[in-house]
């Protein structure tokens, strides 16, 4: 469902934000600095918990504010509003949903799915194997009511797991006991990742297609253990080594996404536009899968559109956009890179951020649409 209202107080250096976005596509446009960025963490907070320029959500309280307050509505027969309130003094966060209090963040990320695509997207491709796994379990997440809980219980014998093999003198009755637990649900998420990498390989080799066509680029699953052996085995044969080590080395908590070219990393042989292509095509490809299989849509949050693509390829980015019919915040600096992206029956409105105010664009929204 997308956002028909948005508000925030408190937030960097925003002044406080009240409007009504569009349901299909916002460009909003502004210098460096001036608060772009801003909106779409603020979007990004109220639907994942957390910001993606900043670890400690305390630190994206403007200085002269003693809480950050978000509110949203989103779209629905009724409509849900939601709100999210972190004080500069304390860790809590406080949640609302539809006048409620709620206590966990699944909650948000269930009700607004959000893909975002930004210079740290690249991650996906360069980063570790933590932001590809963080990728890959998001889209399990939103498909798979099982996974959640799956995935909790082989966080915790995984824990189990580590605390004792740290101890001086293991308790091997123990240890078998968690070994036991980690394998039935360790068996049991890599089954979930595998199901939905079947499902999302050919829709990111279609989108992919529109955007990159490139041969011999390969997107598989590692599972995080040798495929020829079974997980139980594995910590069998390898608790001394574990032991050693003080944690173990391999299992469900070490799964990637291996993404080449040829058999060498994607990321030592495409160029950096290329690259953002791949991540974008990604991000779409999640996109589609989770309508496909829920009748969902994602909202997009897209800073700084122009970075890396020339013009051809930032439309061709647009036009998978137009086809999803999905809500998508753009953000950029350059007004002239946006002109000619979108049809001319593709809802577009307008927003022009200065000095951390945001108002209505003063420019005509026919400049930013082609015939």
């Amino acid at each position: 469902m997308p956002l028909d209202r948005l508000a925030f107080m408190g937030l960097r250096n925003l002044v406080d934000v009240d409007f009504t976005p569009g349901t299909g596509v916002n460009l909003i446009s502004g210098a460096n600095g001036s608060g772009k960025t801003g909106l779409l963490e603020g979007i990004h907070i109220l639907g994942m918990g957390r910001s993606f320029r900043t670890h400690q959500l305390k630190h994206a309280i403007s200085h002269s504010m003693e809480a950050l307050v978000l509110h949203g509505r989103l779209t629905g027969d009724p409509a849900v509003p939601i709100g999210l309130r972190r004080a500069r003094n304390t860790s809590d966060l406080e949640i609302r949903m539809a006048g409620e209090r709620v206590t966990r963040v699944s909650h948000l990320v269930e009700s607004l799915p959000l893909q975002l695509i930004n210079p740290d997207a690249f991650r996906l491709l360069e980063g570790s194997p933590t932001t590809r796994r963080e990728f890959l379990d998001w889209g399990v997440f939103h498909v798979e009511h099982d996974f959640l809980t799956t995935w909790k219980r082989v966080r915790r014998a995984l824990k189990h797991r580590n605390a004792l093999l740290r101890h001086d003198r293991m308790d091997h009755r123990s240890l078998d006991a968690w070994d036991h637990e980690l394998v039935c649900w360790g068996e049991k998420l890599d089954k979930l990742r595998d199901d939905y990498m079947q499902a999302l390989s050919p829709v990111f080799a279609e989108t992919l297609k529109e955007l990159l066509p490139i041969d011999d680029l390969s997107l598989r699953y590692y599972r995080g253990w040798d495929r020829q052996r079974s997980l139980s085995e594995v910590l069998s044969q390898s608790r001394d080594t574990d032991r050693s080590m003080g944690f173990t080395q391999q299992g469900p908590q070490r799964a990637d996404l291996r993404i080449r070219l040829k058999r060498r990393p994607a990321v030592e042989v495409l160029s950096r536009g290329q690259q953002k292509l791949v991540v974008s095509a990604l991000k779409l490809a999640q996109g589609r899968l989770l309508e496909n299989a829920t009748g969902r849509t994602c909202v997009y949050l897209i800073d700084d559109l122009a970075a890396e693509l020339d013009a051809y390829h930032r439309q061709a980015f647009c036009r998978w956009l137009e086809v999803m019919e999905c809500q998508v915040f753009i953000t950029s600096v350059d007004q002239d890179a946006l002109p000619g992206l979108w049809r001319s029956d593709t809802p577009v409105d307008m927003f022009h951020v200065k000095q951390g105010r945001l108002a209505a664009s003063p420019h005509g929204m026919q400049d930013f649409m082609t015939e």
